[in-house]
């Protein structure tokens, strides 16, 4: 028999009879294994929280299939919180109430003060300006009349003259 041509590249002009490659099959039956039977594997005395216990198990065939296992993950235990009665916890927001009223009445009475030796300031400005005001117009009045007089023993001083 004589070689097969080489595979068409698709540019050939000539055309070239295609024959199929005969291949041989082979079938593969997939065979069913039997429930897997644990075996327990021999206990060795490990010191605990360094390795792990290992699993092992011997299938039908012979083969071990040896791994560790697997724990079913188990959730935290919740701390308890001890009851707590209503009566505690009204007597701790009446004291917490009471003392931020208390405090309130503090810096309210502070506050009353400042606003008193304020309002004390402002009157004391006021009278101190509005008399020196008042001591000019009247000094400043009297000034115009001819000077100021003195009596000394009976004696009369009249702006830079003695009359005796």
């Amino acid at each position: 028999m004589p070689p097969p041509p080489p595979p068409s590249t698709g540019r050939d002009s000539v055309c070239t009879p295609h024959v199929p490659a005969q291949r041989v099959v082979e079938v593969h039956q997939p065979t069913p294994l039997p429930p897997a039977v644990a075996v327990s594997a021999p206990v060795v005395p490990v010191q605990p929280g360094s390795v792990p216990a290992v699993a092992s198990i011997v299938l039908p065939d012979g083969r071990v299939v040896t791994g560790y296992a697997i724990n079913p993950a188990q959730p935290e235990p919740t701390a308890t919180k001890p009851a707590v009665s209503r009566t505690a916890v009204n007597v701790a927001l009446g004291g917490v109430g009471f003392l931020a009223v208390c405090g309130g009445l503090i810096l309210l009475t502070s506050f009353i003060a400042a606003l008193t030796a304020f309002i004390t300031q402002l009157i004391t400005l006021a009278t101190v300006i509005f008399g020196g005001w008042i001591a000019v117009q009247v000094y400043s009045a009297r000034g115009h009349q001819g000077g100021t007089t003195v009596n000394i023993r009976k004696a009369v001083i009249k702006r830079n003259h003695f009359h005796g």
